[in-house]
């Protein structure tokens, strides 16, 4: 259905392509391979341990079997999983929400992280950084020691595998989290 489609190629080998396409016709096991960059999925009623699967695969547009056979459709699905938008019907969006708010719930909040994998003292020390202030000067401000801010950098550098203060700004930019 897309192969004369100015703009789209198709390969053989997902690994080589920006967007892989996958129908779950038996078992989701059998299309979620790695090396997928951004999927869209051909399925209807996903489980929830198979949509989590799927998001880990690289599930970025889930396109329910009715409107797979609508060429525009699948179109609209390739060139939003190209540009990293995401697309999932409302039972499964209601899912993934439910899902993020466990996580954190369960996982992220106990160990003082947040969904973008800093922790609040964590942001508050990168985004004074960010406004340019040394670590004494952040210390002073957060009412911290110098040593704690040393250490809450050195932990976040370390744990991102980040090389330098700069480098954990950025990261924190594009993140989102500051």
């Amino acid at each position: 259905m897309l192969r004369p489609t100015p703009g789209i190629e198709l390969v053989t080998e997902s690994s080589e392509a920006e967007v892989t396409i996958a129908v779950a016709d038996v078992g989701l096991h059998e299309v979620l391979t790695p090396g997928i960059k951004r999927l869209v999925l051909i399925a209807d009623d996903l489980k929830r341990n198979e949509l989590w699967a799927a998001i880990e695969h690289g599930l970025v547009v889930l396109v329910p079997r009715n409107e797979a056979t609508n060429r525009t459709r699948l179109l609209r699905a390739v060139r939003d999983a190209c540009e990293g938008r995401g697309d999932l019907p409302a039972e499964q969006l209601g899912i993934v929400l439910e899902g993020l708010k466990l996580l954190q719930e369960n996982t992220l909040g106990p160990r003082d992280l947040t969904l973008g994998g800093f922790s609040q003292r964590e942001t508050e020390v990168i985004r004074l950084l960010a406004d340019g202030l040394d670590t004494s000067e952040i210390a002073e401000r957060l009412i911290y020691s110098e040593r704690t801010v040393k250490n809450v950098l050195h932990s976040l550098l370390s744990r991102l595998n980040l090389r330098n203060r700069a480098h954990a700004v950025a990261y924190a930019l594009r993140h989102g989290v500051i």
